[in-house]
């Protein structure tokens, strides 16, 4: 029986030009390129491009590891007698240890590079898996350093922190100068059969052009599709984890970050879903001829409106602490959808700028964290149930605003701005 859904997917005019993630044309033809990257697939067992997969999975560990660390090690780091002031927190009850803040979403230049690596490295439906796996190791960096630091603090001292992930930092970097390359092109150790296949599925969607078209790229509806999109989920993603456990702390009276395990849960469960939805994402696109398009906007749907509903729902739990925890776990387990939704969406629009693209959509998402909490501080002055529920609300109509408009106006093509040099192939 056929599933629904797919003829949904297949019957929507709009995506009739989108059965690939190539370049838009007669249907058949798409078909039978499908088909036939399909049956050229090659192996993925020790393939350069699942080795560059996994070693930038270990880089982003460690990018995140060292973040971790440095705010775990701050604790031991300053006098122990220091007290910090809460005028917004009753004191009928004291404070049973400083709080372990970490830093989200601080990615600088690292996504933006991966991402220009990927337009030369990811077959286009292979693109979910290898990103999702290579990107994951941020929240594993989390799940794991997080606990470790306090470890090495408590039986060691501070400065083992550091010299123990500098360590590891630095013997990644020389593998990562070892083993990878910029393209399959000049990798020293690819086989043929795998440069073809690499070469010959991303033939018809690199640009060789060396100016970049800013014009029509600034005038990309698709692209500030996922500009609001990735804007919206960050919004809902900084109120998750940096708001509702002030939440929980203030109005609840329970400190999660006093709990390794449960401050972990959420980073874990968003790291299970982004290896999964990857998965799952391209099994759609290659077994049940799933278009691009209707792949991104199924994930995107399910990791930004997921979360809405949680997050409302938190406000409504009274003093459950236990409840809201779950909540606060399943929320960011379900925003690991969003990893094969519109957060990679800038390779299926434009390959050879995708680097750019996430730039700049990075450079937006980044408001919603330091616009966010001032605006839920300004709205919960006396701290009670009912201003908190308002910052809640704020949030989730903005994520299911910025996935409606994903949904609406997103683009699972290469655009023909990303290809005016005649279709040529970037060597």
């Amino acid at each position: 029986m056929r599933s629904p859904v797919r003829d949904l997917a297949q019957k929507d005019g709009e995506e009739s030009t989108d059965r690939t993630p190539l370049l838009p044309g007669a249907p058949q033809a798409e078909a039978g390129m499908r088909r036939g990257l399909r049956g050229a697939s090659a192996p993925v067992c020790c393939s350069a491009r699942y080795n560059l997969a996994i070693l930038a999975f270990f880089g982003f560990f460690i990018v995140y590891a060292l973040r971790v660390n440095l705010s775990v090690a701050l604790v031991d780091m300053v006098d122990s007698n220091t007290t910090l002031e809460d005028n917004r927190t009753s004191k009928a009850c004291p404070e049973h240890s400083s709080p372990i803040k970490v830093h989200h979403n601080q990615t600088g230049v690292t996504f933006p590079a991966m991402h220009a690596m990927w337009s030369s490295w990811a077959p286009p439906l292979e693109r979910s898996k290898l990103l999702s796996i290579s990107y994951a190791g941020a929240q594993l960096g989390t799940v794991i350093s997080l606990p470790l630091s306090g470890i090495i603090c408590y039986y060691m001292n501070w400065t083992y922190v550091f010299y123990f992930f500098g360590a590891v930092g630095i013997f990644w970097f020389l593998l990562w100068i070892w083993l990878v390359s910029d393209t399959p092109q000049t990798h020293k150790r690819i086989s043929h059969y795998e440069k073809e296949y690499i070469l010959s599925s991303l033939r018809n969607q690199l640009s060789s052009q060396k100016s970049v078209p800013w014009v029509p790229i600034l005038k990309s509806l698709p692209l500030w599709a996922i500009v609001v999109a990735h804007f919206s989920y960050n919004w809902t993603f900084y109120t998750l984890l940096t708001l509702l456990p002030t939440y929980m702390k203030e109005i609840l009276r329970f400190n999660v970050q006093e709990n390794g395990l449960l401050s972990s849960l959420p980073y874990l469960g968003s790291w299970l879903c982004m290896i999964l939805s990857g998965q799952a994402a391209d099994n759609l696109r290659a077994k049940w001829n799933f278009s691009t398009l209707c792949v991104r906007r199924i994930f995107s749907l399910i990791g930004m409106i997921g979360p809405a509903i949680f997050l409302v729902a938190a406000g409504f739990i009274g003093c459950d602490y236990s409840l809201a925890v779950a909540f606060l776990t399943i929320s960011t387990t379900l925003g690991g959808f969003c990893s094969s939704g519109f957060s990679i969406n800038h390779l299926d629009i434009a390959p050879s700028y995708a680097g750019i693209l996430l730039g700049i959509t990075n450079t937006f998402a980044t408001i919603p964290g330091m616009v966010g909490p001032v605006i839920a501080k300004s709205l919960t002055p006396e701290n009670t149930v009912g201003e908190w529920q308002t910052v809640f609300y704020i949030a989730a109509v903005i994520n299911v605003f910025g996935a409606i408009f994903f949904t609406l106006f997103g683009k699972g093509e290469v655009q023909s701005w990303a290809l005016n040099d005649h279709h040529g192939h970037r060597h």
